[in-house]
């Protein structure tokens, strides 16, 4: 079973070492997509044994997630986990993910909640996921959350347009449109810098997109 971990990473210096090791421990397939960086992002990478992939300006999130994993499926990936460079995931559960998806198609998260989850996250994450049950009858506890598996065949059907932080908005969607069994569990997240992810005019931005989805396609 080619079971792949996808790392997108931008300006990620300080916690991309951390996250490539521990996620080594799990998977002999780790693919790191430098999506720009200014910083030695890259460079700590090519010390590494991993795949690393370039982009040569910052294309954002949903962009790099894509590359990643498109360049998974044609070295015969079965499984995909995607996991943020940030250090906010906890690689160890990597093998939670590929466990679940022996008997689902999809794997999503959610950070249990926490008195140091930023407070507007908390709310506009409570909004996102009202919507996505509204509009498209999908019940997921994080929307937000972008810790997630999925086998080859399930992403060739979320597979995504959006390049930004919409990406993992477009993904639930496409997931229920397709009917694709999927499950949840639940991680811990360290939030090393709470200013960081999907901010309040993202929030209302992704709002806008599902809205627009539902009525136009």
């Amino acid at each position: 079973m080619q079971n792949y971990v996808i790392i997108p990473a931008h300006d990620e210096e300080k916690s991309i070492k951390g996250t490539i090791t521990k996620a080594k421990r799990h998977s002999f397939n780790i693919v790191v997509v430098d999506d720009g960086s200014k910083d030695r992002t890259a460079e700590i990478c090519t010390h590494e044994k991993v795949t690393l992939l370039h982009h040569k300006v910052n294309l954002g999130k949903g962009a790099a997630l894509k590359t990643g994993c498109d360049y998974a499926l044609t070295q015969g990936a079965k499984n995909i986990v995607v996991i943020d460079a940030d250090g906010q995931h906890d690689p160890n559960l990597i093998p939670f993910f590929f466990k679940e998806l022996e008997n689902a198609e999809i794997v999503f998260s959610h950070r249990e909640r926490s008195k140091n989850m930023p407070l507007v996250l908390k709310l506009g994450n409570i909004f996102i996921n009202k919507f996505l049950t509204l509009l498209y009858g999908v019940k997921i506890n994080d929307s937000q959350c972008g810790y997630r598996a999925f086998t080859a065949d399930a992403y060739h059907k979320v597979r995504w347009n959006a390049n930004d932080y919409f990406m993992e908005t477009e993904m639930i969607i496409n997931a229920g449109k397709a009917k694709l069994k999927y499950t949840q569990i639940p991680i811990e997240t360290v939030y090393n810098d709470k200013f960081k992810g999907t901010t309040v005019k993202d929030g209302v931005l992704i709002i806008m997109k599902m809205i627009s989805s539902r009525l136009f396609k």
